[in-house]
């Protein structure tokens, strides 16, 4: 199998954003020798935002500069002072990408856990970014890690996974049809769920049971087999949920899981919204008393996958990263 061939059919769009400059500082003169001043009224020094933790989606890395690695300078550019990490699983962008699609989301959560961990300048706690497959990755970090995170914004995340392959920029190759039989007859035997992380968060409403079984990662972030108090704890401790559906997105299949919401169990066109299903009738996750107490945002942005614009960014996302946020 050609693993170049496999990486092209499943790579997601991307996020672009043009490279900011950086204003320079001003320097201001001391006054001359033996010259009085009055000294201005002190007033409070400016509050530096909350540092920003990125994780990227299937396709992208940390750094790559015409995806996150441009995303990241335009952050820094338009929040002075903000200290932004994005998270790199693995040694360098190829090993990054590459983790993206064969290493167990169980163990790159873990490592996620450790890299915030162990910055200093996150120990005073952070706001979080997720992006496709990040945005439920961070979510498992909120749930597993008791490690500061205030505030988690996800774009086109698959919190209910997916039931459904991916647009192929090749739809009529055999290796697509190869990959699409692969999660649909095989996506629960042991061997695929531990070594393809899309496998992981593979969501048959058909087989609901054999889901709920056999996921070694979005049944138990879920809560489906059992209900983890931790993880509980972990989600309802967020400031805010923020979660951004794309209206024509052709990624994430349903659409509505970036909202939590899925196919009703048992088929596959009927859709069943986040406050209708068990998960929240059950608050099984916390999601129902986070509702109650106006802690979730639902978002919808125009366009396909990740495809929004620098001013939707703006316009609706900057609120809950500036200082008096």
């Amino acid at each position: 199998m050609d693993l170049r061939l496999i990486l092209s059919i499943l790579l997601c769009a991307e996020v672009s954003f043009a490279e900011q400059r950086v204003s320079p500082t001003t320097t201001t003169l001391p006054p001359p020798a033996n010259h009085t001043t009055t000294a201005p009224p002190t007033s409070p020094r400016p509050r530096r935002p909350t540092p920003i933790v990125l994780w990227h989606g299937m396709g992208d890395s940390c750094c790559n500069p015409l995806s996150l690695g441009s995303f990241k300078a335009f952050l820094i550019s338009t929040l002075p002072g903000v200290y932004v990490k994005s998270l790199e699983i693995g040694d360098g962008i190829v090993e990054d990408t590459m983790n993206g699609f064969f290493m167990n989301a169980n163990k790159q959560v873990e490592e996620a856990c450790r890299l915030i961990r162990s910055d200093s300048r996150l120990q005073g706690g952070y706001n979080a970014i997720g992006f496709s497959q990040g945005g439920q990755f961070l979510r498992a970090v909120a749930q597993r890690c008791p490690n500061g995170m205030k505030k988690l914004i996800s774009f086109g995340g698959q919190h209910q996974g997916i039931y459904g392959f991916p647009h192929c920029f090749y739809p009529n190759h055999a290796m697509c049809n190869y990959v699409r039989i692969m999660l649909d007859k095989a996506a629960y035997l042991s061997w695929v769920q531990n070594k393809f992380v899309q496998a992981q968060y593979w969501h048959d409403p058909i087989n609901e049971d054999e889901y709920i079984q056999k996921s070694v990662f979005l049944a138990d972030i879920n809560n489906e087999r059992n209900v983890n108090s931790t993880y509980k704890q972990g989600l309802t401790a967020l400031e805010k949920l923020v979660l951004v559906k794309f209206a024509d997105d052709t990624m994430v299949i349903p659409k509505e899981s970036s909202w939590f919401g899925f196919y009703t169990p048992g088929q596959g066109t009927t859709i069943t919204d986040l406050q209708q299903s068990s998960l929240y009738i059950e608050d099984r996750l916390g999601l129902q008393e986070m509702d109650r107490d106006g802690k979730i945002d639902f978002l919808t942005s125009p366009g396909d996958h990740l495809r929004f614009t620098r001013e939707w960014f703006i316009n609706n996302i900057y609120k809950y990263l500036e200082p008096d946020s």
